[in-house]
């Protein structure tokens, strides 16, 4: 019998397919398009449609729909393997909105998606309503951020409330789109359910105590949550007739994307780090038990596998970099080339690059810092320097809370095929880094989907010896951690963090002795 599986990752920019066969262990199909080349009459740039109001970002969900099309039928065109898939699985951008009603059509044409800050207001009420953040902490195990799903509906609920009466189900992107390639089951899972901000990973339960800040009936328009490794149903009769799917396809529970990247990217046991260089920056891990971070900055995440994923996401990674590249119209070696005229710490000139608002830490209207530049600073190689350092330890700052001492980094993120950034990660982290091959959250995906179709047909196999065969690394930007930096990137660690603990009012050294005396010890 063929061992044949898909994985979809539907992201913000674009959606991406990738086709396993078990008996060789191999991919192979993929596919992906891009949402502003590919449906240009959704006038969205990056994904996002075009002239929001700052810091709104939505997308309409029939774009993604209109994506799967595209894939399906390239599929069923250029291959017959099309008939012979076990099962499906969809990675989702986690905590878009989509709102619907019992029909399965839209009540709000657009969705929010995970970097809209337009919610502060409503994050802050239900704060306020439930105690304060500790109390918010105590009720969901996580904090209440713009970037997860309650403040979106609450949004809906305060400024929109025809469309909230008319909704009669909250979903998740990911959620969505299993309804449409089902016809019509609406389920959630424990992993992406965990970023909604009113479901707790912990307690695995609904907080009816948040719902009813927000309306005694939302609770009746959200769907039951349950099993992360089990299949939700078949795929639809439309589409087995329009592109010749089998009608015994299943449909697997799907998950978030930063559940499925951590597949795709081979780490599915305790002791390894991911880090996604994209857009946002992401680090997690996966643990047995559930992480609470008393400060709400590390996300509580269930996994897919029936586990713990302890996530933390800082908004501003690679839109820094890339603008700079952009605007002194530089490459990628050009930019190497900068760095290699300046030292490991950069003298003590920091940039904490939060140009776009900050998640974590949770500062929806920050701007960048540039401390401790004098006149001779201001060049375009310290600049340079300063811009990639302050991104790493940024991401540095927000992981130090993380309950893990890596034993290996695993990189993935467009970010990651730069020898530059990987090393830097590897001096300021500490440890060993090594770039992973392949195809991120839609090959997680797919690894997902054989795993669960097998245990449902008797199968045994654990995850990690299904995984194993597909993962590859870029041996050649492997990196470890340069012994004469591991000083001086300790000291620019607690520089950096003085900086930030000042410009948020917490108590913490004097930034300006600590740059007096950086320059000096190293």
């Amino acid at each position: 019998m063929s061992q044949i599986f898909a994985g979809i990752d539907v992201s913000t920019q674009s959606q991406k397919l990738v086709v396993v066969d078990f008996e060789n262990d191999s991919i192979i199909y993929s596919d992906s398009i891009n949402y502003d080349n590919d449906l240009p009459h959704y006038g969205t740039f990056n994904g996002v449609i075009r002239n929001n109001p700052a810091g709104v970002s939505e997308s309409d969900p029939n774009m993604w729909i209109d994506g799967l099309h595209i894939l399906f039928k390239r599929l069923s065109k250029r291959t017959d393997i099309i008939s012979s898939i076990k099962c499906l699985s969809i990675s989702g951008q986690q905590h878009g909105l989509v709102a619907i009603d019992r029909k399965g059509n839209l009540t709000k044409s657009t969705s929010k998606l995970w970097n809209d800050f337009s919610t502060k207001k409503e994050c802050d009420i239900l704060t306020e309503k439930i105690g304060g953040t500790d109390e918010m902490i105590a009720e969901i195990s996580n904090s209440q951020r713009t970037g997860y799903t309650a403040s979106k509906i609450f949004h809906i609920q305060r400024n929109e409330i025809e469309l909230f009466n008319n909704t009669y189900q909250f979903l998740l992107v990911h959620n969505y789109v299993n309804y449409f390639l089902t016809g019509g089951v609406s389920a959630m899972e424990q992993g992406d359910a965990s970023g909604t901000g009113l479901w707790d990973p912990v307690k695995r339960k609904w907080s009816e105590n948040l719902t009813n800040v927000i309306s005694d009936d939302l609770l009746s328009k959200l769907p039951s949550v349950s099993s992360s490794i089990e299949s939700i149903g078949y795929i639809s009769k439309e589409l087995v007739k329009e592109y010749g799917f089998d009608s015994t396809c299943k449909i697997d529970a799907g998950s978030g994307d930063n559940m499925y990247s951590a597949i795709g990217t081979g780490n599915v046991d305790p002791g390894i780090l991911t880090i996604s260089l994209g857009t946002s920056g992401t680090a997690y891990t996966i643990v047995d038990r559930p992480f609470v971070d008393p400060t709400g900055e590390i996300a509580c995440f269930c996994d897919s596998t029936g586990r713990y994923l302890p996530l933390l996401c800082v908004s501003n990674m690679a839109g820094g970099y890339n603008s700079f590249l952009k605007k002194n119209e530089l490459s990628h070696s050009e930019f190497e080339v900068l760095m290699s005229r300046t030292h490991s710490g950069n003298d003590g000139n920091v940039i904490v690059p939060w140009y776009e608002g900050e998640r974590t830490p949770d500062l929806p209207y920050a701007s960048p810092i540039y401390f401790g530049f004098s006149y001779d600073d201001l060049t375009k190689e310290k600049v340079a320097r300063g811009l990639i350092e302050g991104h790493v330890l940024n991401l540095y700052e927000g992981f130090s809370k993380m309950p893990v001492k890596p034993k290996e980094i695993y990189l993935t993120g467009g970010l990651s095929q730069s020898k530059v950034w990987c090393q830097m990660i590897s001096d300021i982290f500490n440890c060993k880094a090594t770039p992973v091959l392949g195809e991120g959250a839609a090959l997680g995906a797919a690894l997902h989907a054989g795993w669960v179709w097998n245990n449902e047909n008797g199968s045994n196999e654990t995850l990690s010896n299904i995984v194993a065969p597909f993962i590859k690394f870029d041996e050649k930007l492997r990196c470890t951690p340069k012994h004469e930096n591991i000083k001086i990137y300790e000291d620019l660690k607690s520089l950096y963090s003085s900086i930030t603990m000042r410009i948020r009012g917490l108590h913490g050294p004097d930034p300006f002795e600590l740059k007096r005396g950086f320059k000096s010890k190293n």
